[in-house]
């Protein structure tokens, strides 16, 4: 019998190592692929029908495991759903009574295991029930995803003896010097007084992309991009500065390519 195979969505690294390595050890199972957060799941699910197994982290920075199943339930075929969750037992309760198995994190071998089995006697034996119809029952049983945070579309710069904004769009790069960062228009320079961690979580993950433990670059801002040696770019923004990234950030940068290569 072929193996069964399995997609990993989890957006930390150690999270689908410690997976990948329990099931290195059981060879009815095989790994098709990683994802380190939803919008490659739903990728993944929508162009590879090939997998029959995901285990899919519930928490993650752009969409849910819940949202990805959202997105993907009008598919003919889905693969079974093993939840990796730190939800609450009431939570947990819902997905066992929809059969849709869960995991919690940190991974315990034994349980993990005994979700394995399950696994295999589901795919051995499917149940009556469409995994589409249960996936819908368990999406209307939990309470709603929460919305998207907004994002602001102002910078409040603040003078000696005045307030201004500084319209996000506008911004073509943050860099950070001591307790402060300069914001980077077109011809011009603003100050605050905040640290690049601080701005990066207000940001939209979508539009600023940080390179560099120092920058934080506008991705419209970008026209090219230049690959140097151990994962680092050179940048070049439509006004022509140059941005070196480091290696430290070369994945979220990866990341950032991906969606234009098909």
């Amino acid at each position: 019998m072929k193996p069964i195979r399995a997609l990993l969505v989890d957006d930390e690294p150690l999270a689908r190592r410690r997976i990948g390595q329990l099931l290195a050890e059981r060879p009815d199972f095989a790994i098709r692929g990683e994802c380190s957060n939803g919008t490659e799941a739903i990728a993944a699910l929508t162009e590879d029908e090939g997998i029959d197994l995901v285990f899919l982290d519930v928490q993650m920075p752009d969409f849910s495991g819940l949202q990805v199943l959202q997105r993907v339930q009008h598919l003919p075929q889905l693969p079974l759903i093993v939840f990796v969750t730190a939800y609450d037992q009431y939570t947990l309760q819902a997905f066992e009574h929809h059969a849709v198995d869960y995991l919690l994190k940190p991974l315990d071998p034994d349980r993990f295991a005994r979700c394995l089995a399950h696994v295999a006697q589901r795919v051995a034996r499917p149940s009556v029930e469409p995994l589409q119809q249960q996936l819908a029952t368990l999406l209307r049983t939990l309470p709603p995803a929460p919305a998207a945070p907004a994002f602001p579309t102002q910078l409040l710069i603040k003078q000696p003896g005045r307030y201004y904004f500084v319209p996000t769009a506008q911004v073509q790069y943050l860099e950070a010097a001591a307790n402060y960062v300069t914001v980077h228009t077109s011809g011009a320079e603003h100050v605050l007084r905040a640290t690049l961690s601080q701005l990066e979580r207000q940001f939209d993950p979508a539009q600023f992309l940080r390179i560099h433990r120092s920058l934080i670059v506008n991705v419209q801002q970008v026209k090219e991009l230049h690959p140097w040696a151990h994962g680092e770019f050179l940048l070049t923004l439509h006004d022509g500065t140059h941005l070196s990234s480091s290696r430290s950030y070369s994945e979220g940068l990866q990341q950032f390519l991906k969606q234009f290569i098909s």
